[in-house]
């Protein structure tokens, strides 16, 4: 890992795909609903880095429980760090988009993951 700041977007599954994004990483354990796995445009899909079930359905994208999500989330990737391996092997070596389905931008798993690599690479 680098010690400089990775290159990282997010976009929803819903919008396109687009030369500038990089490798595109699925962070969702679900598949998005009603998206073609052809129309994604997938590097990788890592569903085991997504927040655990028990924590999703806990969550339920409420924005009130969004900071204690977060805290939980973090929790989950500290305890398994070896599941971003591939991702940070991506952003080692250029731009990476996390792709999330959440409607909420503010508020998903692919911020706080976001947050969390960023944090790492800094530290590195």
């Amino acid at each position: 890992m680098t010690s400089s700041e990775p290159d990282l977007l997010m976009k929803r599954a819903y919008e396109p795909a687009r030369p500038d994004d990089g490798a595109r990483v699925l962070v969702d354990r679900l598949w998005p609903r009603g998206v073609r796995k052809d129309d994604l445009k997938l590097t990788l899909w890592l569903k085991d880095i997504a927040p655990s079930t028990e924590l999703r359905e806990w969550f339920g994208h409420d924005p009130a429980r969004f900071k204690e999500f977060a805290r939980r989330y973090r929790e989950e990737l500290r305890a398994n760090e070896g599941a971003l391996a591939p991702l940070e092997q991506l952003l080692g070596s250029g731009r990476a988009t996390l792709i999330y389905a959440a409607r909420d931008a503010d508020h998903n798993e692919a911020v706080v993951l976001a947050d969390y690599l960023r944090e790492r690479f800094r530290t590195g």
